[in-house]
């Protein structure tokens, strides 16, 4: 099996899906596959579903299980299966006790959130997975009651409003790099170009995904109001905005940078997209995610720091919440469709953070009391 990307036609919408040894489609993945893409499922989701699932089908095949019989020890089987090296996925070759987990945690975790969605698809959708439905878990005791038990998929019948996985790994929860301001000030001097220069300054000083960034077109900046608004659209280099439409504040500076890479080296040229190529054919086609890796590459080595377009983001949020922002205001400012998600990814303080908080707050000075 293998996943192959899909363009529909007529809308050029990009989707994917997984092929069987016969190139033919995989009927129930395609089935899911088209569900995620009818109600616009971002094509990056949708790829990593595809890719987890081909995962799933491609170990049931191997033991001779057929997908709607899976049972939950079919899935414990496949966690431990993905947590191996591919070489040793065959039972041909043996792996020492030293060799790390080919899967990380969080990897698997995410596998096992796409086979749950998966199976609900199709259990509500009339497909009977006995050895799933009929697993039982425990799902806590009560107070002078005995453990009571549902089944794995119990979320996706009437009464279930609860989602869960039977089986989870337990992986740390890695806390977001943030660049220093001399990184920043390093990387923004490596730019040559003031168009580069601006993405990335957009980005911090906003927050936006780089998705986002590519996706603004010149009506989306509002000088006057020194705000930019993001707006879901269809875009000519697919570019997506992930979550719905929002306005932020930028810096009178930000909007200074805009109109000099305006006036420098946008000129005359014909266009709605802030981000377009200058220099490169097709002149004033939208600046294409692969475009700015490849700038992200060379300002790497031109450099020396280690950084994705997505440490801007990051950046901006934890320079937030140490400034004081409230985590309300910042899960708006980045556009999380639940406050849960910013708490998650940016809930957290180094030494130094708490330190700083309980200077300002007069903890360490002005006791009322003496040791």
């Amino acid at each position: 099996m293998r996943v192959q990307r899909v363009l529909m036609p007529g809308t050029e919408f990009e989707s994917w899906t997984v092929l069987g040894d016969d190139h033919m489609p995989v009927e129930p993945i395609e089935r899911f596959l088209s569900y995620l893409a009818s109600i616009e499922k971002s094509p990056n989701t949708i790829k990593a579903y595809a890719h987890d699932l081909k995962d799933w089908l491609t170990y049931l095949d191997r033991h001779g299980v057929d997908w709607r019989a899976a049972r939950l020890e079919d899935v414990a089987g496949f966690v431990a299966w993905l947590r191996m090296a591919p070489q040793a996925r065959d039972g041909l070759v043996a792996v020492l006790p030293t060799v790390e987990p080919h899967c990380s945690a969080s990897s698997v975790n995410r596998k096992l959130s796409a086979l749950t969605s998966f199976c609900g698809f199709h259990a509500r959708h009339g497909v009977e997975l006995s050895g799933l439905l009929i697993t039982m878990q425990p799902t806590g005791r009560r107070k002078g009651m005995a453990t009571s038990y549902r089944p794995f998929l119990h979320h996706v019948s009437k009464r279930g409003g609860e989602r869960r996985r039977a089986i989870k790994l337990k992986a740390p929860q890695p806390l977001p790099k943030v660049l220093t301001v001399q990184q920043v000030q390093a990387i923004l001097d490596g730019c040559e170009h003031l168009r580069d220069r601006l993405l990335f300054a957009l980005m911090l000083d906003t927050g936006v995904r780089v998705g986002e960034a590519l996706g603004l077109r010149h009506e989306d900046f509002a000088i006057a109001e020194k705000t930019i608004t993001i707006t879901p659209r269809d875009n000519d280099n697919r570019a997506r905005a992930k979550s719905g439409s929002r306005r932020i504040p930028a810096s009178p500076e930000l909007m200074r940078l805009y109109a000099d890479y305006l006036n420098r080296e946008y000129g005359a040229l014909d266009s709605d997209y802030v981000f377009v190529n200058l220099w490169s054919a097709p002149l004033g086609r939208p600046w294409s995610y692969s475009a700015v890796y490849d700038l992200v590459v060379r300002l790497r080595t031109r450099t020396g720091i280690a950084y994705g377009p997505h440490l801007f983001r990051h950046t901006y949020a934890t320079w937030l919440l140490r400034r004081g922002a409230g985590m309300e205001s910042v899960k708006e400012l980045l556009g999380h469709a639940s406050i849960s998600t910013t708490i998650d990814t940016y809930g957290h303080l180094t030494v130094e953070d708490a330190r700083k908080t309980l200077e300002a707050a007069g903890w360490f000075t002005g006791r009322e009391v003496r040791w």
